[in-house]
């Protein structure tokens, strides 16, 4: 099968860490290859966002990264790039026009605008979310940067495309509250790599303190700030922050301050963004892997943590709620609540056995429901699913002028929506 994948701030080939660069670029990247590894054509749809990259770029047998040229070659915030969707759109139109996919997967919100305006109803749209407006909104309240029409947008997204993935049973629950037709939404939730991310292999050097880690980006919403807030009552034990843009990284230096705040910056060590293959060696150094979001659409951290055998520490948050189990693989707790989150990790420093039966068991529960290969399989049965009842003739019912104009408006009411302008 021929895929398009479109995922317009999140590339797969993007270094992580960043503001916008996290689960989402890992998600299309692992998805991308074990859907080649299974024989299908992937196509991987992304904005251009720097000078000199190349139309193309392989990324693997059977998976081809292109770049889209649609506003500035440079990093534009992904809240800021809404006045560049019609562009975005054109090019995808044009280029499926020369040279249709048997079905499209649209990544995020504006993705899914953009990738049904360039459809146009030639072939069918699978749209992921990773994230919804109104949970991040629920959330962050005055401090969400989104455009004012996102929410609206995302509900037209759901109610148009012919299948909505959501990664995790809250977010079933999120869409039908939406309003989003409830038996076209499928939950396929994220995998992990399980021979990358083994319990077996080396371990990153360290001390003789109990190690915890936190992995991930570090704006405010990730939580870390509680994490180290509860360090004080945590004695002995070091905090490892691994990710953020390195030097000058505005959210390392509030972390710093808040460790200073609480005494232990003697015991929080921030050693900025991590090349991906040298993460599992520092998640098999940690004592306990912490990942306490304020909420999370799903997380990927966590399954990480558990195939390498590690027991995690998480807040009972969106997708965390479906992946780690409380008290077999790990310990759920309230977000934003330092104190309970210390005495979690208390416990688990004082029973290493714990710890290891904990970890024994997030292997097998990532072995048997999150590698890639099923996560793959699963996704692309609901491609063969739409794909056979939408037909593969759609393309021929409408001739390339009437659907070239169709992205296009498609593509203004895209904008309008979510500028806050139609409602």
């Amino acid at each position: 099968m021929r895929i398009a994948m479109v995922s317009e701030h999140a590339s797969p080939l993007a270094a992580l860490g960043g503001v916008d660069a996290g689960g989402q670029n890992v998600h299309v990247l692992e998805l991308s290859s074990a859907l080649a590894d299974a024989g299908h054509e992937v196509t991987v749809w992304t904005r251009r966002d720097a000078v000199g990259l190349p139309d193309g770029v392989p990324l693997r047998p059977g998976v081809v990264v292109r770049h889209v040229s649609a506003g500035p070659p440079e990093y534009v915030p992904k809240d800021g790039l809404v006045p560049h969707l019609p562009a975005f759109t054109q090019a995808l139109d044009e280029a499926w026009t020369a040279d249709p996919p048997d079905v499209v997967h649209a990544h995020f919100w504006m993705s899914g605008m953009v990738a049904l305006a360039a459809a146009a109803g030639r072939f069918p749209v699978v749209q992921t979310f990773h994230a919804l407006g109104s949970v991040k909104r629920r959330h962050q309240r005055e401090d969400d940067t989104s455009p004012q029409g996102r929410v609206g947008a995302e509900l037209a997204v759901a109610r148009q495309a012919d299948r909505v993935l959501a990664t995790c049973t809250d977010e079933v629950f999120e869409l039908a509250r939406m309003g989003a037709p409830r038996r076209r939404t499928t939950v396929v939730p994220c995998g992990v790599d399980t021979v990358e991310f083994s319990a077996d292999g080396p371990a990153a050097p360290r001390g003789d303190r109990p190690r915890l880690l936190a992995l991930g980006r570090l704006v405010r919403r990730k939580g870390v700030d509680e994490v180290i807030e509860a360090l004080r009552r945590v004695p002995a034990a070091e905090l490892v922050v691994a990710g953020g843009t390195g030097d000058g990284d505005p959210d390392a230096a509030r972390l710093r301050e808040c460790a200073q705040r609480h005494g232990v910056a003697d015991r929080v060590r921030l050693v900025g963004p991590v090349a991906r293959p040298d993460v599992p060696a520092l998640l098999r150094s940690a004592d306990a892997v912490v990942c306490t979001p304020w909420y999370e659409p799903f997380g990927i951290v966590p399954l990480e943590a558990m195939s390498c055998g590690r027991p995690v520490v998480a807040s009972a948050v969106g997708g965390i709620q479906d992946t780690v189990v409380d008290r077999v693989t790990g310990l759920l707790v309230p977000p934003r609540r330092p104190d309970l989150l210390a005495a979690a990790l208390r416990d688990l420093l004082s029973s290493p056995t714990m710890g290891a039966a904990y970890g024994i068991a997030g292997r097998d529960r990532v072995l048997a429901r999150y590698d890639w290969e099923r996560v793959a399989a699963a996704t692309a049965l609901v491609y063969d699913e739409v794909v056979a009842a939408r037909g593969r003739h759609a393309s021929a019912r409408a001739g390339h002028g009437a659907a070239a104009g169709e992205a296009t408006g498609a593509a203004e009411h895209a904008e309008r929506e979510a500028a806050g302008v139609t409602r």
